[in-house]
């Protein structure tokens, strides 16, 4: 029996798990294919770091670890749904969650100073941020969007906003005393163990990291970010943001970046409010209210405080003096400095840059804004995309070309795999990394409350990334082009590997260079208005920017990108697209039982994972499977059967059933394996017969409240109810 792992995450993609996955492991039977689980959700993830606190039943095993060594192994194939990177505020939410169900998981320490509370900390430190995807990530990434989708969205644009040529949305960053302008680099020359340590300018030595292990090659990089000159900046920028009239937002990864930008973003909102935390920030530490975890934190905290009402009056008169905020929900109140995880660059820009530039205002209408990215290290890209679109319009999905792109993030590499190396300092002096042989091979001076990290990426990874870019040139005939900023000390150090490992490869006949990414986008968008493609060769954090910023931009979502990560062991870790929109949609689930969750990304993913274990296995059935998924994706799409966007339309669950049924069809009518054309066309007669009640049967469920059990942790069994609920389909696809 061949096997693909499929896993269960967290919010809207879980959710359409429930209704999605008895329908694909059905079909997949008839092959010999079986389908695994495994639980990599933030709940999940929790309660595997606290097994002796638990009874017997609640006790799971840690599923990512397991992935995580399968991940290594050649017969590895896994499909990874999107997951919630935990901030600080998502990670308590779930922690009371699992409390209320009455698993005895411990509160997350504020300021963990037993060995016990620190035991606690560094447990919940695995779990939260991005916790899953250095783990799973054992490759380089390769995503694209599929043909299917670019011939979809040129036939029914999606709604692009209109750019004004006297538009005053920018972006602001630092530019200097920032992680870009700081950061020093260098070449491992031999297998060693690294130590960073802070000497305090009294002499005391804090030993940060003791043991860090590098292998020969390796990039190791060190830098800081200053803290008095972003409070500087910050205030400039707020001060911009009023006297220019547009909103102020600031545009941060506190997800992934779990430890830098949260922090980041309580600067951001002390900056903004600074004569309430002037006058009232010894009270709010007092009870434990972070400007890290947001305003809509704080403002759920004061009523606890004798003078909260006072507190919550100052906060308001703030926002009445301050630049108006952009919004996350302006009917509700929640600005973009509520929560550090509500608005995530790597999306909330490129959704402002398809509207013309636009942010929502506190005043429910679209405004300019002013785009804080403190960091300069990619905020230059959004910059040229804006004036690109200021200086030329809006794109047109009809006519673009596309942006696919091959991404550098193989065993934790670049900033992603920081978290573990990144420190708010505590006292001013020096941070040296210290090599085994006990010479300082990278310094900084840094102050109190500087943002210090290292970050590393392994010379293999760096190879094998080289490798995959000149193979999608060569076999998609298109530029290919390295993001890399020579004046950047990490970079300076990839683009001398990738001179020397270009040679490796046959690129006779293939346009292949190297530009600083700002310079890369505006080529891009230049031939993207010609309609041509260009490959964007990323390093990890690009990665995600450019895998969000030109989906969104070409076909309106990241969610229905192929993305493909061949892992280096030989194995498959097929993706299925962005979640940043999932919360939202398990909103409107438990409100009116409809979800708007989009799985195409997942039909993308499965028809991959099927097509390499039919190469990996040489099981010809599961390569008719992918065959004909690929065609029934292809008529799901021209037949527009995608979730809508109002009651009353097909959901998430009624887009399945037709997936299903357009499949069925194809294996029926497939002439490639007698027995599977057998085996599928009772089944595609049957859901052929009772396409209107089954139809009629979802749709009737709409419009009313749907009791799923929880959000973190969703009860197995009323999501289940409540993500199948047409009797007629469960019994045709239960009788596979």
């Amino acid at each position: 029996m061949s096997k693909i792992i499929y896993t269960h995450t967290d919010e809207a993609p879980l959710l359409a798990t429930y209704s999605l996955l008895p329908i694909i492991a059905g079909f997949a039977s008839k092959a010999g294919v079986e389908f695994e689980t495994r639980d990599i959700s933030l709940a999940g993830r929790i309660i595997a770091q606290f097994p002796e606190r638990l009874t017997d039943e609640q006790r799971v095993g840690d599923a990512l670890a397991e992935l995580g060594e399968l991940a290594n192994e050649p017969s590895a194939n896994i499909i990874k749904l999107p997951n919630v990177s935990a901030s600080v505020p998502q990670l308590k939410a779930a922690i009371a969650e699992l409390q209320a169900l009455g698993y005895d998981v411990p509160d997350l320490p504020e300021d963990p100073r037993t060995d016990d509370e620190k035991e606690v900390a560094a447990r919940y430190d695995r779990v939260k941020g991005s916790a899953v995807n250095p783990v799973l990530r054992q490759g380089n990434s390769d995503r694209r969007a599929p043909g299917a989708v670019k011939a979809y969205a040129k036939a029914h644009p999606h709604r692009m906003g209109v750019w004004s040529a006297d538009s005053k949305t920018n972006v602001a960053t630092m530019g200097h005393d920032d992680f870009f302008a700081n950061e020093k680099s260098f070449v491992s020359p031999a297998d060693d163990v690294l130590r960073i340590e802070h000497i305090a300018e009294d002499g005391a030595v804090t030993v940060l990291k003791a043991k860090l292990p590098v292998l020969a090659g390796e990039i190791v990089d060190a830098t800081f970010l200053s803290a008095r000159a972003l409070d500087a900046f910050l205030a400039d920028a707020i001060d911009r943001a009023k006297a220019e009239g547009v909103l102020f937002s600031a545009h941060l990864k506190a997800t992934m970046m779990k430890v830098s930008d949260p922090i980041i973003f309580g600067h951001i909102v002390k900056t903004y409010f600074a004569p309430v935390f002037a006058r009232y920030g010894a009270d709010l530490e007092a009870a434990g209210l972070s400007a890290n975890d947001g305003l809509g934190a704080i403002l759920a905290g004061l009523d606890a405080l004798e003078n909260g009402a006072e507190i919550r009056a100052a906060f308001d008169e703030g926002l009445a003096e301050g630049p108006a905020l952009a919004m996350v929900n302006s009917d509700k109140g929640i600005t973009n400095l509520h929560v550090p995880s509500d608005v995530i660059v790597d999306a909330s820009m490129p959704a402002m840059i398809r509207g013309g530039g636009h942010m929502w205002g506190p005043d429910g209408q679209e405004h300019d804004t002013l785009a804080v990215i403190p960091d300069s290290s990619y905020a230059g890209v959004y910059q040229a995309a804006i004036d690109d679109c200021r200086a030329h319009g809006a794109l047109d999905p009809t006519t673009m070309g596309s942006v696919p792109n091959v991404g550098l993030m193989a065993q934790k590499a670049e900033e992603y795999g920081s978290h573990d190396k990144t420190f708010e300092i505590a006292a001013a002096g020096t941070v040296n990394v210290v090599n085994g042989a006990g010479d300082v091979v990278l310094s900084h001076e840094v102050e109190q409350g500087d943002v210090w990290r290292a970050c590393q990426t392994k010379d293999a990874p760096v190879r094998d990334w080289v490798k995959l870019a000149v193979t999608r040139a060569r076999l998609s005939g298109t530029p290919a082009v390295f993001w890399l900023d020579e004046t950047r000390a990490h970079d300076a150090n990839v683009i001398a590997k990738v001179n020397a490992y270009l040679p490796d490869h046959d690129t006779t006949g293939l346009d292949i260079r190297i530009l600083p990414p700002a310079e890369a986008t505006a080529f891009s968008l230049e031939r993207i208005r010609q309609g041509l493609d260009t490959i964007s060769v990323t390093g990890n954090v690009l990665r995600d920017y450019n895998t969000d910023l030109f989906p969104i931009l070409e076909v309106g979502t990241s969610a229905k990108m192929l993305s493909i990560v061949p892992l280096m062991a030989g194995g498959g870790l097929f993706e299925t697209g962005a979640g940043g929109s999932a919360p939202k949609h398990v909103q409107q689930l438990v409100e009116e039982d409809y979800l708007r969750w989009d799985s195409l990304g997942e039909f993308f993913a499965l028809a991959a994972s099927l097509e390499h274990l039919a190469q990996t296995t040489g099981n010809a059935q599961a390569q008719v499977l992918a065959d004909t998924l690929d065609a029934a994706t292809g008529t799901f799409l021209d037949e527009d059967r995608s979730p809508g966007r109002k009651l009353g339309t097909i959901d998430n669950r009624g887009s399945h059933f037709y997936l299903a049924l357009y499949w069925a069809r194809e294996l029926a009518t497939q002439t490639e394996d007698a027995a599977l054309a057998a085996a599928f066309a009772p089944l595609a007669e049957r859901l052929a017969a009772d396409e209107r009640t089954i139809v009629d049967e979802l749709v009737a469920v709409q419009g009313k409240p749907a009791d799923i059990g929880g959000y973190y942790r969703p009860d197995a069994a009323k999501a289940t109810a409540v993500m199948r609920p047409s009797a007629t389909l469960n019994a045709a696809i239960d009788a596979l």
